[in-house]
């Protein structure tokens, strides 16, 4: 009987609530994912599923919850690109890996982010931009309300060849009024934050940082399509449970994630939204991972960015 208990105990899998960890506060993109996954989550297990927002700390203290529970498949972190990528490139050394720690359920959903400027300013498309950052290097600047926006700021200067200053904000609303008021010269911002302010006029769309446009913001070019190949970067969640999660469990969870991710629903949950939903399983969210740890590293070793 001992050697069957492992497929016993998934096949009652679940017989309790579920927990979902969530390293930001209430209205979060990532929170937002994992109360639509909560409830999907429960009509297909008809068991709770409890959304748990543990903010603060750069996602620290919602990583130790998720890990220092019982790896028995009842603990889901849903984490971030900030949590999941970026944290690795900005730390000499992180409380958590985020590779080896956790293991990947799925991708959730990825939200492009947007080159904004000030609607009513000079700049009008990317290349203007560009062009006046070459004119003047070190006097153009961008704002960025979290290190990963920091980051994608040096991903234009990596990519034009440029020189940009970057200006700390506490957070993307104080960011998009920086821009709006010409505190800033431009800012990369989540889609799905800024796309009332561009339909307003308050802020300028000058590229999508997509190899796609989207589909809240059609007038909007891809990067590409501005002008600048090689800009593509992303704000994104995903599903994960402690690496130490027995495999036909964490299989059993990856399964269901995957089908309500390929509900019409959940495609049109997140087209409104102006994101995309994600799919594809632990190996693709495993892949995508690993690019983006890589991609950020490289950045913010070419920025000379200090580890905190």
């Amino acid at each position: 009987m001992a050697a069957f208990s492992p497929v016993l105990h998934a096949q009652d899998f679940p017989s309790k609530p579920i927990k979902f960890i969530v390293p930001f506060g209430p209205g979060s993109g990532t929170d937002t994912s994992a109360r639509y996954y909560s409830k999907k989550l429960q009509e297909v297990t008809g068991q709770p599923v409890v959304v748990e927002n543990r903010p603060g700390g750069n996602g620290f203290i919602a990583v130790k919850q998720a890990l220092s529970a019982p790896a028995d498949g009842y603990t889901v972190f849903i984490g971030s690109n900030s949590t999941l990528a970026v944290n690795t490139a900005l730390f000499k050394a992180l409380p958590y890996d985020p590779q080896k720690d956790f293991a990947p359920l799925t991708m959730l959903m990825r939200a492009p982010a947007v080159v904004v400027a000030p609607g009513d300013g000079e700049v009008k498309t990317l290349r203007e931009l560009v062009a006046k950052a070459q004119a003047a290097p070190g006097k153009v600047n961008f704002g960025a309300g979290s290190a990963g926006y920091q980051l994608m700021g040096e991903l234009l200067n990596d990519v034009a060849k440029v020189q940009t200053v970057h200006v700390p904000f506490k957070g993307a609303g104080e960011v998009a009024t920086a821009v709006a008021g010409h505190t800033v010269d431009y800012a990369f911002a989540e889609a799905t934050s800024v796309q009332e302010l561009i339909k307003a006029g308050r802020l300028r769309g000058l590229a999508v940082a997509s190899d796609a446009r989207v589909p809240a913001l059609p007038q909007v070019p891809t990067a590409k399509e501005a002008g600048l190949p090689g800009i593509e970067a992303y704000t994104w969640v995903g599903a994960m449970v402690s690496s130490k999660t027995p495999p036909d469990i964490a299989a059993k969870l990856a399964g269901w994630f995957t089908q309500i991710a390929s509900l019409p629903e959940t495609q049109q949950f997140y087209a409104h939204l102006g994101a995309t939903a994600m799919s594809g399983g632990p190996e693709q969210m495993r892949k995508f991972q690993a690019d983006e740890i890589a991609l950020w590293k490289r950045i913010a070793a070419q920025a000379k960015i200090e580890l905190q």
